[in-house]
């Protein structure tokens, strides 16, 4: 069965993919990237990218802005990086389902996963923007 917040998306970096690696690899991003999830590696891929096991950080532990009324999360975070083009593609890949024997609603599964959405594609076109200056 498909996890009910199933996220696929790619952005293209015109950068070295090793310059993308060293972001994928640093901790210090994932928080950014991911602000309601709390991650732990599972696969280090070198320059293929990471896997990572997902669960949703309790609601009060966290000042998350637009996350407030979510539901308890687990599953996997994947970054897949494929070189093309001089650049690098970074694939990206969010598969959750609430904690439990509880299903989401269409709609409240719709609204979670468009705010994922949301923010990758805003944090990864910043990374695209921060490293691809100067260009």
């Amino acid at each position: 069965m498909q996890p009910q917040i199933h996220l696929v998306d790619e952005t293209w970096l015109a950068v070295e993919p090793n310059r993308v690696v060293a972001e994928v690899t640093d901790p210090a991003n994932w928080a950014r990237w991911w602000p309601p999830l709390t991650l732990r590696v599972t696969r280090d891929r070198g320059l293929k990218g990471m896997q990572w096991a997902a669960v949703s950080r309790p609601v009060s532990s966290s000042k998350l802005t637009g996350w407030r009324h979510r539901p308890a999360l687990a599953g996997t975070v994947e970054i897949w990086l494929e070189p093309m083009l001089g650049g690098v593609l970074l694939h990206h890949y969010l598969r959750l389902d609430p904690v439990g024997d509880r299903r989401l609603g269409r709609r409240a599964a719709d609204r979670v996963t468009r705010r994922f959405a949301w923010q990758a594609k805003r944090q990864f076109w910043q990374l695209k923007d921060r490293l691809e200056a100067g260009r």
